[in-house]
């Protein structure tokens, strides 16, 4: 599938179901306390840093840009959907969203301390994945701090319907962590931790933090 195939069909399919999933996902964090702890210490770590800029980068509907902004980070989201960005924007009034894709990051060289892709780079092929991370790495200040989430397996399945019962056209990438971390790596990054969640469920999650080598 080409660049503009899988880009034009995940940005169709979350203007789709922009609503339904801001509805499904307010308060969601409330019942994930790993999760809300990764974050409490992704933040820890930008503001030990010295603090600067944070992008939310696939944010959907904000709810996690908006977690930060309470953590005292300075974070703003960014969302190939148009539909959800104008979401995230009325649930969050005065935070800044953009649209944008990550994989043409139009964010200046060297200029956030940190960034997130929570569960935003499961739609993207395996022939991409290196052109985000060098996006990511570019973005990021020396030394600056990257937080992924991701599907752990070994599978990909095409997603046709979803929140609310929407029509969707989306592929869904699980990868294991180690093959993830071994992209990072190749990418400039250091990795630092890793954390597993819901071992037990069908479909576990991981998230790794890593830091842009100077």
């Amino acid at each position: 599938m080409s660049d503009q195939g899988w880009l034009a069909d995940a940005r169709t399919s979350y203007d789709t179901v922009a609503v339904s999933y801001a509805d499904r996902l307010r308060g969601a964090l409330a019942g994930e306390p790993y999760l809300r702890g990764s974050l409490a210490l992704f933040a820890d770590m930008v503001r030990a840093a010295g603090g600067g800029p944070v992008a939310d980068v696939g944010c959907g509907p904000g709810h996690v840009t908006a977690h930060l902004r309470t953590l005292g980070v300075d974070a703003f989201g960014i969302d190939l959907s148009p539909a959800m960005v104008e979401v995230a924007r009325r649930d969050h009034p005065g935070l800044r969203f953009e649209v944008g894709s990550m994989t043409d990051l139009d964010l200046a060289d060297a200029s956030v301390a940190g960034l997130l892709a929570f569960w935003s780079l499961i739609h993207v092929p395996d022939e991409a994945v290196s052109t985000v991370f060098g996006h990511f790495r570019r973005a990021l200040r020396p030394g600056g701090l990257l937080l992924l989430g991701f599907h752990v397996g070994n599978q990909s399945r095409l997603k046709t319907q979803g929140y609310g019962g929407h029509p969707m056209k989306v592929h869904v990438h699980r990868r294991q962590p180690d093959r993830v971390a071994a992209w990072l790596r190749d990418a400039g990054f250091t990795v630092e931790a890793q954390l597993l969640l819901d071992l037990d469920e069908t479909v576990p999650g991981a998230v790794l933090f890593a830091r842009r080598q100077p």
